[in-house]
Formats: C-alpha cells, structure tokens, sequence
C-alpha cells in the first residue's frame, strides 16, 4: 500500500503534511489513510453511490473531492461510529469474526478524522468552517497495565533458550530492563549500538538515549557475536530473521509469546508491549522517579507515565494498613 498512488489528492495533500512537516511516521501516516479510507467508503455506501451489496473493502475513493468533503456532517460521522461500534468487523481476515469496534480503537479514527479537517481549515485553509469541531471523543475506559512481577520477568530470561538463543535473549532483556516498544526494537540499526547505551529513534521520528545496565550490555554483546557472522540482506539492521533480513514486528510477538509458554507463564495475557510494561513498573517500585521514567519511555506526556504510579502503589497499600478500622472483627 502507497497512499502517494492509492489516495485522492485531497486526503493525499493531508498525509503528506503529516509525513514531511509534522515528521510522523510511515507507518503512522499508512494508519491515518486507513482510517480516512474506511470513512469515506463508509459514506460513499451509506449514500446509495455505489450499490447496497457492495462489499466496503471494494469501494474505490479515487473519486473523492473537496466538494464531497465538504457536504460531511456532524450526524454523519456520528452514524459512522454507530457503525464501527456494532456492525464493523473486529478481524476482517478471520472467518469467525466478533463485530463492533472498541472505544480506543473508535477514538482513533475519530483523531484522524477531527486532524484531517483541522488541516483543510487552518493549515491549507481550503474550506471556512470545521464541520466536526464540536467531535467529541469516546470516553476511555481506564485500566492498570498488565506485567511481571520480580520473579517471573527472573523466570522468563533463565527460559530462554532454542536456535536465535542470542537474539531472543537479547530482544526480551531490553523489553523488560530498557521498556523499549515493539517498533524500536524492530528499527534497531547496527549504527545505534555503542559502547553503554542505545540511540532509539521513538514516535514520531524523535531520538532518545537509553543506558545499558550491565545485563544489556551482556546481551547485545552475546548477540552482536553471532550476528557479525550472518551475511546479512539488510547490512545495518541489528535484529535479523532467519532469512537474514531485518526481523519483523510479527517475529516479535511470536518469538515472545513462544519463551512466554516454554517459561509456564500466561502468554495469552501477556505480550511484548506488556514485557515494556513490565520494565516500567519494576523501574518505579525500585525508586526511579516519574519523570525520569517518562524520558526514558519516550513519553510525550507525563499522564502517559503515570498510570505506572498507579499499579501496586505501595503508598495506597499503606495508607490502608493504616486505617483505624484495619483490624476490626465483627463479634460473633
């Protein structure tokens, strides 16, 4: 998929602002054209322009202008999410599939849908009024991140094991000592790797420091052995697959969840980005302050960071010990 051919000039103008101006990413920039595609399908359906038994992956949106962009109102994306939150397919690829959209993911295309006509309003300045200014958001439901505890991220590392031994143990110790995401480790590059830390290139193309402790350094060490020996396809990536190419975001998850069950721990509840949870939390209940742990997450926002504060928060567990009542027993 290429936006720059697929999408009509008038989407295309607003990704490409993104992708140059504002420096998101390439894949980011993909999700924003999926989330516009789908709506403007959605419309182009839900208008009788193409026949009722079109199915909504097949309608083309090359036609779409800034005269139809124009004629979108509040009610209509209010019918679009009606339609997300009941009838939209959670697994378009599965053929026993669940339907209705989660609120996070319904907030998302409501993100994109609100950005794409604040640019045609304020940045291009193609249209005078914003017809979906007064777009509220979906409220969020709010819930503590899932991890490891001491012992069982301790259990996981010692289970390590199989044919990319190096590799996996690497990837899985800086998850839970760096807290790095999923699309870091993927981007790695040889040229990031110095002596004691990682140059991580985070969301939005922003470039961060991360220290290596002393297990870290021990695994990319390990690591960096065995792959100074694989004539590599990509030259600079750091992780690589077994068709030594630079290892993908599925080999990931599938790599993890695999050493997840060969350790005896749950790993339909847990995941990659559960294991950067993991990191986090330790790092907080071993007396690293909030704010330091914002900049070494690479969070924008430090209410990002501090729903950690909130998991097993030993001041909360105190403060119930202390009540007066703790230690009342009903007389039988």
């Amino acid at each position: 998929m290429d936006y720059r051919t697929e999408a009509p000039e008038i989407i295309k103008g607003f990704l490409i602002y993104h992708e140059t101006i504002k420096g998101h990413s390439r894949r980011t920039v993909d999700e924003y054209f999926l989330d516009l595609r789908n709506f403007f399908r959605y419309l182009k359906l839900s208008r009788g322009l193409v026949p009722r038994t079109t199915a909504l992956d097949e309608i083309s949106i090359s036609d779409v202008d800034l005269d139809f962009v124009k004629t979108v109102s509040l009610s209509d994306v209010y019918d679009y999410l009606s339609f997300l939150a009941r009838d939209r397919e959670k697994h378009q690829n599965s053929s026993n599939t669940e339907y209705g959209l989660n609120e996070r993911s319904r907030a998302r295309k409501i993100a994109t849908i609100r950005s794409f006509y604040k640019y045609l309003t304020l940045k291009a300045q193609l249209m005078e009024n914003n017809p979906v200014a007064e777009l509220e958001t979906p409220k969020l439901k709010k819930s503590m991140p899932r991890y490891l505890n001491l012992s069982e991220s301790q259990q996981l590392l010692s289970s390590v094991d199989g044919k990319n031994v190096e590799r996996d143990l690497c990837i899985i110790s800086l998850f839970l000592n760096c807290g790095l995401r999923i699309s870091e480790v993927v981007s790695l590059n040889l040229s990031d790797i110095r002596a004691d830390h990682l140059l991580i290139h985070g969301k939005g193309n922003k470039e961060r420091v991360v220290f290596l402790n002393a297990a870290c350094a021990d695994a990319i060490n390990g690591y960096l052995e065995v792959r100074k020996s694989i004539p590599a396809v990509d030259k600079n990536a750091f992780f690589l697959s077994s068709r030594r190419t630079r290892i993908s975001r599925s080999t990931v998850h599938e790599l993890v969840k695999h050493h997840l069950a060969a350790a005896g721990l749950d790993s339909e509840k847990y995941s990659s980005h559960k294991l950067r949870h993991t990191a986090a939390t330790l790092m907080l209940h071993n007396g690293v302050d909030v704010r330091t742990l914002q900049e070494l997450l690479g969070h924008e926002h430090l209410n990002t960071t501090e729903i950690y504060t909130h998991v097993e928060n030993e001041g909360l567990r105190d403060a119930a010990l202390r009540s007066p009542l703790s230690d009342f027993k009903k007389e039988k």
